[in-house]
C-alpha cells in the first residue's frame, strides 16, 4: 500500500512539473510574438532619425568665443570621450563606454596635430544633482588622463582676454596655432583682439533667431541622464 502511494505521488509530481514546463514555454513563444527581439528590428524603420543641431545657442556662444580668442587654434564641439581617450582593454571596454566613453565633452581646444590642449565644461546655472554627478565624473576622468577641464556657466561666459589668461598654461603644452603656409617667422601668430561677450551675443542673436525654425534643438548633455538609473551602480 506504501509504496502503491508513493508510486503515485512521483507520477502526480511529475505530471505538474510537466505541466508547469509547458505552460512557461508557452509563455515565452507568446512574449517572443508580441515583442520583436533585437535582431527583428531595423536600425532605421524602427528608430527613425531627425537632424538636430550639435550645439545649443549657449554652447554655440562659448564656441564663437574660444574661436575669436584663440586664432589659429583647432576647436572642436561635443566629442565622445572615446573619440579622444584610451583606456586598458583588461577590463570590459563597452562596460567603459556606457559609463562614461559615450558622453561628450563639450568644447575642445586642440593644437595643430589635433592633440587635446584643454577642455571645456559649459554648464548650466541650475544643474540637476543627477547632471552635476555626471559633470564630476567627466571630469575626473579626464583629469586622470591629464586634460585640464574649465568649467564655464551659462550666462556667465568669460571674455576673450579671461580666456587667453586662463589657458595660457594649457596653450603651452601644445605645438602652437597653426601657421599659413607661407609664413617665414616660426614664432606663434599672436593673438588678435575680439569682441567680448555682449558683442558675441549680438552677433549671433541674428544667427540664432534665423536658425530656430531651420531644424531640431540639439541632444541635451544631460540626454543620458535620465538612463543612469537603470544601469548597473559605477564605482567611479
Amino acid at each position: 500500500m506504501n509504496l502503491f502511494d508513493s508510486a503515485s505521488t512521483m507520477v502526480l509530481a511529475g505530471t505538474l512539473a510537466l505541466l508547469i514546463m509547458l505552460l512557461v514555454t508557452r509563455l515565452r513563444g507568446r512574449q517572443q510574438r508580441t515583442r520583436p527581439t533585437r535582431e527583428a528590428l531595423d536600425t532605421v524603420q524602427d528608430w527613425p532619425p531627425e537632424p538636430a543641431r550639435v550645439m545649443t545657442v549657449q554652447e554655440r556662444q562659448a564656441y564663437e568665443l574660444l574661436r575669436r580668442a584663440l586664432p589659429g587654434y583647432m576647436v572642436l564641439a561635443q566629442v565622445p570621450l572615446s573619440r579622444f581617450l584610451r583606456v586598458p582593454t583588461r577590463h570590459s571596454y563597452s562596460d567603459w563606454l556606457q559609463r562614461v566613453g559615450s558622453h561628450s565633452a563639450d568644447l575642445l581646444v586642440c593644437d595643430t596635430g589635433s592633440r587635446v590642449l584643454a577642455v571645456i565644461d559649459v554648464r548650466a546655472e541650475d544643474e540637476t544633482a543627477r547632471s552635476r554627478r555626471r559633470h564630476e565624473r567627466l571630469g575626473r576622468v579626464l583629469q586622470a588622463a591629464g586634460v585640464r577641464v574649465h568649467v564655464w556657466r551659462e550666462g556667465k561666459l568669460p571674455t576673450a582676454a579671461e580666456v587667453r589668461t586662463a589657458l595660457a598654461h594649457d596653450l603651452v603644452r601644445g605645438s602652437g596655432p597653426m601657421q599659413p603656409v607661407s609664413a617665414v617667422s616660426s614664432r606663434p601668430m599672436p593673438l588678435i583682439p575680439v569682441p567680448e561677450t555682449q558683442e558675441l551675443d549680438a552677433l549671433l542673436a541674428a544667427g540664432d533667431a534665423a536658425m530656430r525654425d531651420a531644424g531640431a534643438e540639439p541632444v541635451p548633455s544631460a540626454f543620458l541622464d535620465d538612463f543612469e538609473d537603470s544601469r548597473p551602480a559605477a564605482a567611479g
